[in-house]
């Protein structure tokens, strides 16, 4: 079952192909194992991300600014860009003013309104302006770029975790916030977040010049989640997949922007 759910949350979560077929009609023990799978699929994403990035900086001499821009289209690529649609979709819901079952409705729709644009360019320019900033740091090269974008992208997919914990309900009872609200034992989450930020700890005792913002990244961007998620399960009711890769979205930014600050040389 294990296994399911990894494949699961690699099929959920990216465009990956895997050999077989993908689970069938999941059930919400599976969609469970998962999404506490979901920090480790961003892990994933975040060293092939990483890749691109010293890739088209270094040995290609593109410069950091333009890897940074192609390492965030090939998250974007990677992930079906749907991270990105559900936080242009839950900013037009939230924008609107409207209530619940309204702003859900204005989710649902295929088209993005003006607040929802704007929201994902500036997200999108948040993150290549961060991770070219780190990436173009003097004091710890292309490590501290690879750390940043490393670091930030498995703490999206650890916001998601924490989304999904027991206790968090549905706003619909369709769709897939309906198939992993609730599924996802607090342990579970709490113990990621805690092998995470000791990765991020030891990550700067042995490269110390990535900087010491790099575990701060990581809180800085579930507390933004955290946020987030509680003003949306306020407004909505509950979660819904756009909420989640809105939390994905905004914990990545966030976390991105943090890893970018501190001494450059």
């Amino acid at each position: 079952m294990r296994r399911k759910g990894l494949r699961l949350a690699v099929t959920l979560l990216t465009i990956i192909p895997l050999p077989g077929r993908p689970p069938a009609n999941p059930d919400r023990v599976m969609a469970a194992e998962a999404m506490a799978w979901a920090p480790g699929v961003g892990a994933l994403l975040g060293i092939i991300a990483a890749g691109v990035l010293a890739g088209i900086d270094r040995p290609l001499g593109a410069g950091p600014l333009t890897g940074a821009a192609v390492a965030v289209a090939v998250l974007a690529l990677l992930t079906r860009g749907l991270h990105l649609d559900g936080l242009a979709d839950l900013a037009d819901g939230l924008g609107s003013g409207k209530p619940a079952a309204a702003a859900l409705d204005i989710m649902r729709k295929s088209d993005i309104g003006p607040l929802g644009v704007v929201t994902l360019v500036l997200a999108v320019l948040i993150e290549v302006a961060a991770l070219a900033h780190a990436e173009s740091s003097g004091t710890g090269g292309p490590i501290r770029g690879a750390a940043a974008v490393i670091a930030a992208v498995v703490t999206g997919r650890l916001a998601m975790t924490w989304a999904c914990r027991r206790g968090v309900p549905a706003a619909r009872p369709d769709g897939l916030g309906a198939m992993v609200a609730g599924t996802v034992r607090p342990a579970i989450p709490s113990l990621e977040t805690v092998a995470v930020l000791g990765a991020a700890v030891a990550a700067v005792v042995i490269w110390q010049r990535i900087g010491w913002t790099l575990p701060l990244a990581v809180a800085g961007g579930l507390a933004a989640a955290f946020a987030l998620e509680r003003h949306a399960v306020r407004r909505l009711g509950g979660i819904t997949g756009d909420v989640l890769g809105a939390l994905a979205e905004v914990a990545t930014s966030v976390a991105m922007v943090v890893a970018a600050m501190g001494p450059h040389g």
